[in-house]
This record gives C-alpha cells, sequence and structure tokens, in this order.
C-alpha cells in the first residue's frame, strides 16, 4: 500500500490497484477545507500518472456521510472581515470540480449517507457514481443566501424537466433513487454491499475500460431508479415552469394541493434574493453545453453572494447561533430588484476563473 497524502483531514493512497481517497473529519461529517481541496488535488496529480492506478475511489470516514459540504463557518468568518478565503477557495474547488469531470482514468465516488454542497461537487461530476438506501443528497444552498454552485447549476439543469428547479429551489434531500433519477447519480448500491464493491475496486485490472468499472458496480446495483420525487414529475413540471420566481409562487399558490402548500412553506424560508439568483443561473445552465461555462457563471456569482448581507445571516441562523430565523433583505421576492440580481452576473475581469 502506497500512501499519497500522509493521513490527517484527507487520506489518499493506493490500495491494489485503486486511488483511494477518503474525507477523514467524521465528527464534521467531511467538510471539506481549503487544504482539503488542495490534497485531493496532489493525489490526482500521482494517480493520473500511476501506470498502477486504474481507478479512483472516494469515500468518506464515518457513518454519517461522504460529505457535508464546505467549511462554511471559515467562509463566513472571512466573510465578516472582508476576507478573500471565498475569492481562493471557491476558484481552486471549481477547478478541481471541472478536473473531476474529464479525469481520464475512472472516478467511483461512494455517495452514502449524507452528500451535500461540496461534496456533491467532489462526487457527482464523477464517471460512476454510486448512491446507496442512506444516501441523502442535496443542495440547500438557497437557505443560505447562497446558491447551489460546485457545478450544481448544470446537474440541475441537465435533470429531467423541471426536478433539477424543484431541488434547486426547495433545497430539498433526494434519496438514492432520486437522485438517479435527476441524473445525480448512476447506481443503487445497499451500504451493506459497499465493502464487497470495494473490495472489488482494489482489484480491477490495469487499464480497465469505464465499461469494465460500471460492470463491475452494476454486479452489486439494485436496479432502481426512480425515488418518491420522481413520482410528483409531471406536477413540478407544471409549477416550475416559470422563468421569473413570482410566477413560480403563483403557480403553487393557484394549485393549494397540500404539496403546493407544503412546497410554498418551504420557499417561504429561503432567501429571496437566493431563490431569484438561483433560477436565473439554471436557466442560463440548461443552456450552456458544457460544465465550465456554468462554473464560470457560479465563480462570479459567489464572490458577490461572500460579499453580500443574505450569506452572513443565511449562515448565521443555520450554522452559527442555530436559530432558524434568518432576516432576509430583501425579506419578499417582490422585492428583489434586476438592479439587485445584476451585479451576480457581470463579468469580474482579471478575477475571472480560467481553467488549464
Amino acid at each position: 500500500m502506497t500512501v499519497v497524502v500522509e493521513e490527517g483531514d484527507l487520506i489518499a493512497r493506493v490500495e491494489g490497484s485503486a486511488g483511494v481517497i477518503r474525507l477523514n473529519r467524521p465528527k464534521a461529517i467531511n467538510a471539506v477545507t481549503l487544504e482539503m481541496f488542495r490534497d485531493i488535488e496532489k493525489a490526482l496529480d500521482r494517480f493520473e500518472v500511476d501506470p498502477a492506478v486504474s481507478v479512483i475511489l472516494l469515500e468518506g470516514a464515518g457513518e454519517r456521510g461522504l460529505c457535508a459540504g464546505g467549511d462554511i463557518r471559515a467562509l463566513w468568518e472571512s466573510s465578516k472581515v472582508d476576507g478573500d478565503l471565498g475569492k481562493i477557495l471557491w476558484r481552486e474547488e471549481y477547478i478541481l470540480n471541472a478536473r473531476i469531470k474529464k479525469f481520464p482514468k475512472p472516478y467511483v465516488a461512494f455517495m452514502d449517507g449524507i452528500v451535500m454542497g461540496g461534496g456533491v461537487g467532489l462526487s457527482a461530476h464523477a464517471s460512476h457514481r454510486v448512491v446507496t438506501d442512506r444516501t441523502k443528497l442535496a443542495m440547500p444552498e438557497v437557505g443560505l443566501g447562497f446558491f447551489p454552485d460546485v457545478g450544481g447549476t448544470y446537474l440541475l439543469a441537465h435533470a429531467p424537466g423541471e426536478i433539477g428547479t424543484f431541488f434547486g429551489l426547495t433545497g430539498q434531500t433526494m434519496n438514492g433513487p432520486d437522485a438517479i433519477h435527476a441524473r445525480f447519480a448512476d447506481a443503487v448500491v445497499p451500504a451493506a454491499k459497499l465493502p464487497g464493491l470495494r473490495e472489488a475496486l482494489t482489484k480491477v485490472p490495469l487499464r480497465a475500460s469505464a465499461a469494465d468499472v460500471s460492470k463491475l458496480i452494476n454486479r452489486f446495483a439494485t436496479g432502481e431508479t426512480a425515488g418518491p420525487v420522481a413520482a410528483r414529475q409531471a406536477t413540478i413540471d407544471v409549477l416550475f415552469a416559470f422563468d421569473r420566481m413570482e410566477d413560480i409562487v403563483a403557480a403553487f399558490e393557484r394549485d393549494g394541493s397540500e404539496f403546493a402548500q407544503s412546497t410554498l412553506k418551504t420557499l417561504g424560508e429561503k432567501s429571496p434574493r437566493g431563490m431569484v439568483v438561483t433560477l436565473k443561473l439554471l436557466r442560463l445552465a440548461r443552456q450552456s453545453g458544457s460544465l465550465e461555462e456554468c462554473l464560470v457563471r457560479e465563480y462570479r456569482a459567489a464572490l458577490e453572494v461572500f460579499r453580500s448581507d443574505d450569506f452572513r445571516e443565511g449562515v448565521r441562523a443555520a450554522v452559527i447561533d442555530k436559530d432558524r430565523n434568518p432576516k432576509w433583505s430583501p425579506p419578499r421576492i417582490e422585492d428583489v430588484t434586476p438592479d439587485m440580481v445584476a451585479p451576480y452576473f457581470a463579468e469580474i475581469g482579471a478575477d475571472e476563473l480560467k481553467f488549464n
């Protein structure tokens, strides 16, 4: 066994023919720090050129989940003092997301337990995405005065119908089968079978193809492809079909069903500005041909979010004070003006995100 990154918050080593990357902050549900992103880059550098490594395996330490997201507390603290952590972390994270999407060797992500935010960015762009009966996948950023980033706008915009709009605006959780329906994952493998699959992945032949790895995973998979949210596809497609938040809210108010009422309540808890920005990003992403194009747009918007009172207030209410009672600015969707939204989409000159 070859250790690539010394054991700490991230473990990277070669096991058999697999390059294993383990997020190793179980007490924080493996929330990812800037240093961890940098260590993942180093590991991928080594694994990419190592002829003995046939497949990459991403996994999380502990029983709670792959990754609960980025280190949001550190970002909040930097934002409060007009720091530059957001600018640095998101640049490196988004470049890593794009690299994962194009990685030349099969990259298998075990999306077991909680998978949110930055964890989605490390896993849902993989070539082989394995969810389980314990998977709880979500992009809840609108509840933090933010939007689904790490390429989330690309993933959500390419989900069938308006399923991605639903998940992006509500922050609702997907189970494993719904993650497959939403095109965030490829196969459901029972958590009890993950150790067996893991062992098999460390024994794949050298230069195994993506198809070979898919066949291996499918030997352990249940074949499930749709969960409870997928069953509401027709209703969701009608109610989320609009390009303005006011029109979406009006459609739900007209509908009046139990589902509509519960969804309205959920939307009412989110940042009005965050929802308006998210919806515009999703509609633009639907017309985008590449993940990189969406990441460039997300980076512009993220830098604006980092400067906003809504982000600091959203994180305060959800993570710091945990009173679940954010005071959004502005407090109503109808008060979000085009002038407020425009800076999120403006070009940023020398700070633009660029890929190698």
